[in-house]
């Protein structure tokens, strides 16, 4: 094992729960025994990942821990609402102490051509965002080609995502090298053109620490070494974690 990269992919983990069983208690304490994580003294994973109704209470506990707050919306996972109330969704997030939001494209406007319509959308929530970090999630395994996850990565871009990420963890197919692939090679293509690096997380499925690496090793041929940090590389976990910690430790 590559310790280097290990404990550089483990503070670039979005430690999640995004379960229809959470419970107040329950996100306390997972936000508790995330900040008892720690490698190398006091680094810890780069955020919590959590549904709206609890990010008043991951906020509360992580308040300076320097760990991020991070808030799926925008009718996460599905996407099919309309934009006003998506809209709401995310500014109810910020509202709360979210730190980062986490959002998902509207996949039948992409695949029916309204591409600009994506565009749109992705826009109206990032300006409810403000300042914060908006990670826009494209859903790959929902988009059968790569010139359909090509697109959805270009509009979600176009429409100022600070992060885009490949799946919601909420079906069958989740996050894939093929699929990472396209997406980092479009985010190498607007650093040429636009001179702006854009984020890349990888989530949906990611539970072994090799598979973590394998994501973190493929961003590093295509956008160098540097860019494996918590400022524009994520993983969304939540076994994961546990399981990288363990060996970190050891």
């Amino acid at each position: 094992m590559d310790l280097t990269l290990a404990r550089q992919v483990f503070t670039c983990i979005d430690n999640t729960t995004l379960n229809s069983t959470d419970t107040a208690a329950g996100v306390e304490d997972f936000c508790r025994r995330t900040l008892e994580m720690r490698i190398e003294g006091d680094k810890k994973v780069a955020a919590v990942c959590v549904y709206p109704r609890f990010v008043s209470i991951a906020a509360r506990v992580l308040q300076g821990s320097g760990v991020k707050v991070a808030s799926v919306a925008g009718a996460f996972p599905h996407g099919q609402l309309p934009i006003d109330l998506k809209v709401a969704e995310v500014r109810h997030a910020v509202g709360d102490g979210a730190d980062e939001v986490d959002i998902v494209i509207n996949r039948g406007l992409l695949l029916a051509g309204e591409d600009k319509a994506v565009v749109d959308e992705v826009a109206a929530m990032k300006e409810a965002c403000g300042k914060r970090t908006l990670k826009v999630i494209l859903e790959t395994g929902e988009l059968p080609s790569p010139t359909l996850i090509r697109r959805a990565a270009q509009a979600a871009i176009a429409g100022g995502a600070d992060f885009i990420k490949t799946s919601t963890g909420k079906i069958a197919t989740g996050a894939t090298l093929e699929a990472a692939e396209t997406m980092l090679e479009v985010i190498a293509e607007n650093v040429k053109i636009n001179k702006k690096t854009i984020g890349f997380k990888a989530a949906g499925g990611i539970r072994k620490p090799d598979e973590a690496f394998a994501y973190a090793q493929l961003a590093q041929k295509i956008l160098g070494d540097k860019y494996i940090n918590n400022q524009t590389f994520r993983i969304g976990a939540s076994s994961l974690t546990e399981g990288l910690y363990s060996l970190l430790t050891f």
